[in-house]
């Protein structure tokens, strides 16, 4: 007869370890240059230029690492554990501390790392001065193969164009339209957004704002209508004022205007380095 020690005693039966499938060696023997999570929205903080001032916005991450041949499967899991040890202050400072623990946890000889969010900044109007809330669309492509790393930023920004043939051989006024205007660059040193933003606005038949008022209005379809710019020549305009940037490496410069007479678009790119 078992006593009641004897039953606290028995010994227990032995966990089985759980099956590791990414683990596994597979047999067609091909190497998988990125593999990893996308689409994963994250909330984050952006260091804006203006010292000590942080922005706080949601991203949509990727996050990939190279798979060796010899390996069936990576492990999704880490690679959320990565981002969120990391915090919610993303700077272009701290992403390569994020790619080197990639490297670290997932055993990857390179590791890549995609962000896109959007940035806010407030704007006011030419004439009013009245503010209002304008967003541009960023994105951060970094990548550490071993030890070089390579950063790529990406800024999105509208303008109004005008254009410079309607104004000639029209007797009232000129279709103009919005321009969209996509700048990457790599650099020696940190590229502000704020900045990227200034010189695409810069570089068109007038800035875009989200609040006008009548006189504001005025002044900017005036603006516009004494500034006309063909798709190339915004394309141009980005490109002198970035090659006036030493610290600016390689660039290319795309821009598509949404034309407003035409059922097409007309598109505009010109490349660096």
């Amino acid at each position: 007869m078992m006593s009641a020690h004897d039953t606290l005693a028995a010994p227990q039966p032995t966990a089985k370890p759980l099956a590791d499938q990414q683990n596994e060696p597979d047999h067609r023997k091909l190497r998988i240059d990125k593999v990893g999570v996308r689409g994963l929205r994250f909330p984050i903080q952006v260091r804006d230029k203006n010292a000590g001032t942080l922005q706080s916005t949601v991203a949509t991450i990727g996050l990939f690492v190279d798979l060796p041949q010899e390996f069936k499967g990576t492990h999704m899991s880490r690679f959320v554990e990565v981002l969120n040890a990391h915090g919610g202050v993303v700077h272009v400072e701290n992403i390569p501390d994020m790619l080197r623990a990639m490297q670290t946890k997932l055993h990857a000889m390179n590791a890549h790392v995609e962000m896109e969010f959007p940035f806010f900044l407030c704007k006011k109007a030419p004439v009013s001065g009245k503010a209002g809330v304008m967003d541009y669309t960023i994105r951060f492509d970094a990548a550490l193969c071993g030890t070089d790393l390579d950063f790529l930023l990406t800024v999105k920004a509208n303008v109004t164009t005008l254009c410079p043939c309607s104004k000639a051989i029209s007797r009232y006024g000129a279709h103009n339209q919005r321009g969209e205007v996509t700048v990457q660059v790599r650099s020696e040193g940190i590229v502000w957004i704020e900045d990227l933003i200034a010189l695409i606005e810069s570089s068109g038949s007038s800035e875009m704002y989200s609040l006008l008022k009548r006189e504001d209005e005025k002044a900017v379809t005036e603006r516009a209508y004494e500034n006309p710019v063909f798709v190339e020549d915004l394309v141009r305009n980005v490109a002198l004022k970035l090659n006036a940037r030493p610290d600016i490496t390689w660039y290319r410069v795309e821009a598509e205007n949404q034309e407003s007479i035409h059922n097409h678009n007309a598109y505009a790119c010109i490349e660096k380095g």
